[in-house]
């Protein structure tokens, strides 16, 4: 088939190589003159594993083109497959400015016939507000269809290749029909294909990814109990997760979930519960308790280095007439910090909990020293001259008080810990994901801190 893909960014780079993977002829497009040029050369400006090798495979197999030239790509292919961000507005909602830019232009390109197919997360209604802007603006028949993408940072290729369902939502049997087509390749394992009105499909979208934060909070709040009574989470968590209704998946502990889909997906969706007087205490609580983890291991270091044992206020610090912190008790230390980026396998840092942790040791006065395999250039965006970066592992380590674990990338997880308390000042570990056994790093000479763990 002959697939354009609008939006090069994650979800749309994604799709384009996975489309023309299968044998599909794909134009992806962007008006990034920059990103353009650099996938002409089969580079990609963001990190996935095994991505840009995909790209590379297919541009030597001609399967797989890139341009800034809208009218060109649409008129070029049969299904269009918008794929643009939706940032947040200021009241937490989608701003879809974007995409309904892009629909506008596909109208006026549009020569024939044509499937567009929505894969930008959108509020739910905006497949059939696409459909009445497209049919205002063309005198040629086009279908919407709502197709809303499930990757996963760090496996999105096997994500999509593999897909645990494909959603497609409109009315239309014709382009029900292509869309099966175009994704049998996919489904062949058995995967279901659910057909529903776009409604429905924009829906499930904001469902599954606010119904997995839950978990996350859920799993947070319970191993915070857990400290208080004396009970360890890593049993518990085994305990839950052997109920089959309930499964072992989103079920670890740790300093908060981020990245560009749940924080985005659940202000959009009370966004959208507001607008229509319906109050989501159990969503709205699971956004709360996920920023209150993501201070958990903050804390935990005020407690372990304040002889007071101070605990945060409201995440705010008490200031005099000049602006400056009154309190700073962690000046003098140095941390080290293993893991920037919001997960393993991905260089993206959005709402990553690495963020709020790092600005409040900032704030309390100490130094902080960082290494991540993938998110260092990103976090030289961020934070700039305010932290120092060290080039792997075990230099982050030298002159820092304590190690504190953020991100669980592999390259940390069985590492030479007589080499990591030499090169410790003290042999302190505050870990954010429970990589390690509380028992084995006492009996390692260190003092260890996980979450929910005894």
């Amino acid at each position: 088939m002959k697939i354009c893909v609008i939006g090069t960014g994650y979800v749309g780079l994604v799709a384009g190589a996975c489309f023309a993977e299968t044998g599909n002829d794909v134009i992806c497009m962007d008006v990034d003159e920059k990103k353009i040029s650099l996938l002409k050369k089969g580079s990609i400006h963001i990190y996935e594993p095994g991505l840009e090798e995909m790209i590379q495979k297919n541009l030597q197999g001609e399967r797989i083109q890139f341009t800034t030239d809208l009218l060109w790509a649409v008129q070029n292919s049969s299904i269009v497959f918008v794929a643009v961000g939706t940032p947040e507005n200021e009241d937490g909602s989608s701003d879809v400015r974007h995409v309904m830019e892009v629909v506008r232009d596909i109208a006026k390109a549009a020569d024939s016939y044509k499937i567009v197919v929505i894969k930008s997360t959108v509020p739910v209604g905006t497949a059939k507000r696409v459909f009445e802007e497209i049919n205002a603006l063309t005198q040629f028949e086009v279908d919407v269809i709502s197709n809303p993408e499930f990757l996963k940072e760090g496996s999105a290729l096997e994500d999509f290749m593999k897909p645990d369902r494909v959603i497609i939502g409109t009315d239309e049997v014709r382009a029900v029909e292509i869309l099966k087509e175009l994704y049998n390749p996919f489904t062949l394992t058995g995967a279901p294909l659910l057909v529903m009105d776009s409604r429905s499909a924009e829906m499930t979208k904001y469902a599954s990814n606010s119904m997995l934060a839950c978990r996350v909070s859920f799993m947070n709040e319970i191993a915070n109990l857990c400290e208080h009574l004396g009970a360890d989470i890593h049993w518990v968590r085994q305990g839950i997760g052997a109920d089959r209704r309930i499964g072992s998946a989103f079920l670890f502990p740790g300093v908060g979930y981020g990245g560009s889909c749940f924080p985005k997906d659940i202000k959009a969706l009370l966004s959208l519960a507001e607008d229509h007087q319906y109050p989501m205490k159990v969503v709205k609580a699971a956004q709360e308790a996920n920023e209150f983890q993501k201070m958990v291991i903050v804390e935990k270091i005020l407690k372990f280095y304040s002889s007071s044992s101070q605990v945060l206020d409201d995440m705010t610090f008490n200031q005099d007439e000049t602006g400056d912190a009154l309190a700073k008790p962690l000046t003098g230390k140095t941390f080290a910090v293993w893991g920037l980026s919001f997960k393993p396998k991905t260089d993206d840092m959005r709402e990553a909990p690495s963020l709020t942790i790092i600005d409040q040791i900032l704030k309390l006065g100490a130094c902080v020293q960082v290494y991540d395999p993938e998110a260092m250039k990103t976090a030289q965006k961020i934070f700039g001259e305010k932290i120092s970066y060290a080039p792997n592992n075990y230099e982050v380590l030298k002159n820092a008080d304590a190690l504190i674990l953020i991100t669980e990338w592999n390259v940390f997880r069985n590492p030479n810990f007589e080499r990591v308390k030499s090169l410790l000042k003290h042999p302190v570990i505050f870990d954010g994901r429970n990589q390690y056994n509380p028992d084995e790093m006492r009996g390692l000479g260190f003092l260890y801190f996980g979450i929910g763990r005894i």
